[in-house]
């Protein structure tokens, strides 16, 4: 297993190589990392690729894997994967290749870190010419075969957009659907996978939006104010949660292990919160904390000054605070098993595996097992809006 040449998995090396390319001012930060538009954010769709560096992508072979003019390429190298370090499940994509006459190339849903049967553990969507294979561009490997499958020109971009519902996986490349499969033995979660076989492939505009998501912001009933304290709680048109005033917290009653949850909140200030999960029911804050707080060291965005907005608390600063003071923003957490993830407006900001030992609290270890997803109102100054949330369990991996 090999470390992709330019995969920026540590922290520190992405910042300064994200500086060299261009983020040093705060103001161009936010509009070249994010490659989404408003209407996609407010949908709920994140970027896998932020177009100038790989965090959270992993390669599982030696592969020349590199960024060009914004988009990922590979011309030679062992077989294998470039593949994210989270799971997902249950989602729609959204991805833009190109490739020449001889590339064998593929894009890999549920995958595990090293596929051996692409009808067994995972779906791999194609990209090869159909005078090269009879599952061509388009089909699902072993399950599906396309219609009209286009032909490959380096230079010239085609677009698949895949719907990967729990047992159905649907295709469409350039708009027209090319082919379907629904499973009988679903996979359950599972990476996401580039794929170098031979030839050149790149790829561009990577984007996944999390499906079924059941909605928790407008369900007062959903809620424990048991322990708000000194804060106080209100719904704004029976659909805004307004958090407000000293410490304490909102608690969900209904508790969460693997799950992912996507948020649209706005502080109103300078406001020092958080989303607490796997908590401990009951117990004030005991838990992983996903970090609110927008400000930053002289005025650099790659400088959080208290985590970072979707930093992990005490764990790992966000490698870049997107999101400001008074205006709506978008975050997205994944918890699966050790390994936690987060987006803000669409761009990956945190990427830690959780190595301690196993505790019951997370403040003192790992922990996996369920807990609440708590709120929380730090101090006088809270001051916080949420507009969405919505939360499922992840799919166990079934194979």
């Amino acid at each position: 297993m090999h470390p992709c040449k330019i995969c920026l998995g540590h922290l520190i090396l992405g910042l300064w190589i994200v500086s060299a390319v261009g983020f040093g001012q705060a103001s161009d930060t936010p509009s070249k990392m994010s490659q989404l538009t408003s209407e996609q954010l407010e949908a709920g769709w994140i970027s896998l690729f932020d177009g100038q560096t790989l965090f959270g992508w992993k390669s599982e072979s030696e592969v020349d894997w590199t960024i060009t003019d914004g988009a990922i390429r590979a011309t030679h190298g062992q077989v294998g994967l470039l593949r994210t370090t989270t799971q997902f499940d249950r989602f729609e994509f959204h991805i833009e290749f190109s490739a020449d006459e001889a590339t064998n190339s593929g894009v890999f849903f549920l995958t595990s870190p090293q596929p051996k049967n692409p009808t067994l553990d995972c779906y791999e969507l194609n990209i090869i010419n159909p005078d090269r294979h009879e599952y061509a561009t388009g089909s699902l490997v072993g399950r599906a075969r396309a219609q009209n499958s286009p032909l490959l020109k380096l230079g010239e971009w085609h677009s698949a957009d895949v719907m990967v519902g729990r047992e159905r996986i649907r295709v469409q490349i350039d708009g027209q659907e090319t082919c379907s499969f629904e499973d009988p033995k679903p996979l359950g979660k599972g990476f996401i996978g580039l794929q170098f076989n031979s030839g050149t492939a790149m790829f561009r505009n990577i984007r996944l939006r999390p499906l079924e998501l059941q909605e928790l912001c407008d369900k007062q009933e959903a809620w424990d104010k048991s322990l708000l304290k000194e804060a106080r709680v209100e719904w704004v048109n029976n659909q805004i949660l307004h958090l407000q005033g000293g410490q304490g917290q909102l608690e969900s009653k209904t508790q969460f292990g693997d799950f992912v949850l996507a948020t649209k909140a706005k502080t109103n200030g300078a406001v020092n919160s958080g989303i607490f999960f796997r908590a401990i029911p009951g117990e004030l804050m005991n838990g992983y904390e996903c970090q609110i707080d927008h400000q930053v060291i002289d005025e650099n965005p790659m400088k959080p000054k208290d985590c970072g907005t979707g930093g992990i608390f005490r764990r790992q600063n966000a490698r870049v605070v997107l999101s400001n003071e008074n205006k709506w923003f978008h975050l997205t957490m994944i918890a699966n098993g050790t390994n936690i993830t987060t987006w803000v407006n669409g761009v990956q900001v945190a990427d830690w595996h959780d190595e301690r030992a196993p505790d019951k609290n997370p403040r003192k270890g790992s922990r996996t097992a369920a807990g609440t997803i708590i709120l929380q109102a730090h101090d006088e100054s809270t001051d916080i809006e949420f507009a969405k949330i919505g939360v499922r369990e992840i799919d166990k991996r079934n194979r």
